[in-house]
């Protein structure tokens, strides 16, 4: 390979970042985004858990590293990011990282330091991530970010068919619904560039998050942030959708 050819693929090489990647749903979308040619940052901030993930990946061919980040740290996100910078950027950002934060959740007695840490997870870690990855992706020709949401957090699905949508939980389906709620403002002020910015629901996925009572596979649950992350130039922005289709805020 000459040095012209080389410095081509490169250039050519699209890098995602996937956080809580290590396990579950997060891990199947960076093997996922891995088999369709992305080099893949697996964030976690569980370390043995994500070199055994990244071990595993690379077992597969697939081309990824490991990004120590928790997303509840200034500190840790400012250095992953400056991680990936030194590797040539970031073209697509996966914010996949959620606790639920245990159960039961009834609002009437739900102690506020739940609420608290969820929030801090779910809402602020995306936040934080996000604006740390932004001046990245605004260098990218096709940047994406997908935030990795949840049917619970539809405020017409919840109030249309309460029964559908998982039990009460005052911390865990509010986040989702604030989740939401920041991707439509991030796809607004995001409108004039080529950033597109959406999130899905990866249905009822067997995981550690609800004990693997789901009915879904974690590959399954994937599928759809797959299709988020390699929209086309153009695409949908603020959208919110899983494998059927359109879903309401």
């Amino acid at each position: 390979m000459t040095e012209n050819q080389a410095q081509g693929t490169a250039q050519a090489t699209r890098t995602a970042l996937v956080t809580g990647a290590n396990k579950g749903i997060g891990y199947e979308i960076a093997a996922g985004l891995g088999r369709l040619g992305f080099r893949v940052g697996v964030g976690a901030r569980d370390t043995a858990r994500r070199e055994e993930a990244v071990s595993k990946l690379r077992a597969e061919g697939l081309d990824v590293l490991g990004v120590p980040l928790d997303v509840t740290d200034d500190a840790s996100v400012a250095a992953a990011a400056e991680q990936l910078d030194e590797l040539g950027g970031l073209d697509v950002l996966v914010n996949n990282a959620g606790i639920t934060g245990g159960m039961p959740q009834d609002p009437s007695s739900v102690g506020l330091e739940v609420l608290r840490t969820v929030v801090d997870t779910n809402v602020f870690g995306v936040v934080r991530v996000t604006n740390a990855m932004l001046p990245m992706l605004r260098r990218a020709p096709s940047p994406r970010i997908v935030n990795v949401s949840s049917t619970v957090g539809s405020l017409a699905l919840q109030t249309a068919q309460a029964e559908t949508v998982g039990p009460i939980s005052a911390a865990y389906s509010p986040s989702k619904s604030y989740l939401n709620a920041i991707t439509v403002q991030y796809a607004k002020e995001l409108a004039d560039t080529d950033i597109l910015v959406n999130a899905g629901c990866p249905g009822y996925v067997a995981t550690d998050l609800n004990g693997h009572q789901g009915f879904r596979t974690p590959e399954q649950g994937a599928a759809i942030f797959l299709t988020l992350a390699t929209l086309p130039d153009g695409g949908p922005t603020g959208t919110f959708r899983d494998d059927a289709g359109i879903q309401p805020w």
